[in-house]
């Protein structure tokens, strides 16, 4: 124990006297693990205790950065904290409501009942349960739109739903088209695949038919996978016109589609991709937006002839649902309290994009009325790199614009700000203080 500690003391000491500057990324910790002789669990322990200190901060898919030094007057210009400045984590993204434990618990309580919790313990299969089928069928339903039981399965969360069908659908080695900027996670269950992520270019109407079509005329795509409303980061929601577009393509090239509408909660109903090319695609959905993360489950909706092939997926895995996870989510959904929920998070939503809406008013600002993330590029000569490490000084964490980006040439400097899990209190601060610290021109010390 004590020697990870004295190893993070020594790079504490670098950091803190300006040998490793704000922003600088740290090797990765395999590589960090052979230069110094380490276990890698030693080097996990270490960057971990960096963490812990408040002196890095991980990026989904690019790796571990110096999050802030006082490195002389340039230095303490962008990234000096303020005083008093309260942690704000604008990385998080779990909308939650006031009232939600009291709204969730009554539900819960028939499921502590020994005999009822014996059963609730047992394993889930893939295909749940009649009654889990039949109450994800009507949570995901829409106005043109219900997906029939008997196509649904269910895995631990949406990010193992996403791991299962690509898993069913792509060999290691095959192609994915995917958004230019597209879900981190997305990211790395590629790499532990061997799938290659393909980036496809998008307008404001959504991912462009000709693009998808131009990367499978290089190389053959295997799936599709896109998040078609309320795009994580940009909040973009592809038109109907566009969908239909879509639709016909993919029906024209026989591919795949996987489509997650894991916020498509927050819009009001709007038809899915499924709709329009239901032989070809696959709906990943889930609760840990709409309820909260720590019980969960995700939903599949499969074309009826992959539902085997799916479900295997899943057992293989190891992707399967916990029997009490779906237990609740049927009593919540049944007694409405998944419904009333949502119905406070939209409110919640739109009263946090007008706080995001004063409090930046005048930067590059992109994001919907009804979004809980935005984001927002950056004024020049910020990096999101520089950016992220000067907003953790001053005890705000937001995620960078690499983080998303699919081309390793592409990395926008740009930030995506998560609205939902701080209060409102804290994220009108955090914003404000945002707000000036961009107004600041790197390394002159002017602004606030």
């Amino acid at each position: 124990m004590s020697d990870y500690r004295r190893i993070a003391d020594r790079i504490a000491d670098d950091i803190a006297t300006g040998r490793l500057r704000p922003g600088q990324r740290l090797p990765p910790q395999r590589a960090f693990a052979r230069r110094r002789g380490l276990a890698p669990s030693t080097a996990g322990r270490v960057y971990g205790e960096l963490v812990r200190r408040g002196l890095v901060v991980g990026e989904v898919g690019r790796g571990t950065f110096v999050r802030a030094a006082p490195a002389g007057p340039v230095g303490q210009a962008l990234i000096e904290p303020g005083p008093g400045a309260t942690p704000v984590n604008l990385e998080l993204n779990y909308p939650a409501v006031p009232g939600q434990p009291e709204l969730l618990a009554p539900v819960l309580a028939p499921l502590l009942r020994p005999d009822v919790l014996a059963e609730a313990l047992l394993p889930a299969a893939a295909t749940g349960t009649e009654a889990a089928r039949e109450a994800a069928a009507t949570l995901l339903t829409t106005p043109g739109w219900r997906p029939a039981p008997e196509r649904l399965l269910f895995t631990g969360n949406a990010r193992q739903a996403i791991a299962a069908v690509l898993a069913s659908l792509v060999r290691p080695g095959g192609r994915v088209g995917v958004e230019q900027l597209t879900y981190p996670l997305v990211k790395e269950i590629a790499a532990r695949l061997g799938i290659t992520l393909v980036p496809l270019a998008g307008d404001a109407a959504g991912l462009l038919p000709e693009a998808v079509a131009a990367a499978h005329r290089t190389a053959p795509l295997s799936a599709l996978y896109a998040q078609p409303t309320l795009h994580n980061p940009t909040s973009l929601t592809t038109t109907r016109p566009r969908l239909l577009q879509l639709a016909r393509l993919v029906h024209d090239l026989n591919l795949p589609v996987v489509e997650d509408r894991t916020w498509s909660f927050l819009r009001e109903p709007g038809d899915p991709l499924a709709v329009h090319a239901p032989a070809l695609t696959h709906v990943v959905d889930g609760l840990s937006k709409r309820v909260a993360p720590g019980l969960t489950a995700g939903f599949l909706v499969v074309p009826p002839h992959r539902v085997a092939v799916v479900a295997d997926a899943v057992r293989s895995g190891g992707w399967s649902a916990g029997r009490f996870a779906l237990e609740a989510a049927v009593r919540w959904t049944a007694e409405g309290t998944v419904a009333r929920l949502v119905e406070a998070k939209r409110a919640d939503a739109v009263r946090r994009q007008r706080i995001l809406a004063e409090e930046l008013a005048g930067f590059a600002v992109r994001s919907d009325p009804g979004s809980c993330f935005a984001w927002w590029e950056l004024p020049a000569p910020w990096r999101a790199d520089t950016f992220t490490a000067a907003a953790a000084a001053h005890g705000i964490a937001v995620t960078p614009g690499p983080a998303f980006a699919v081309a390793p040439g592409h990395t926008p400097d740009a930030v995506r700000l998560g609205l939902g899990s701080a209060s409102e209190a804290d994220l009108r601060w955090a914003l404000r203080r945002l707000a000036q610290i961009a107004a600041r021109r790197a390394g002159d010390g002017t602004g606030p």
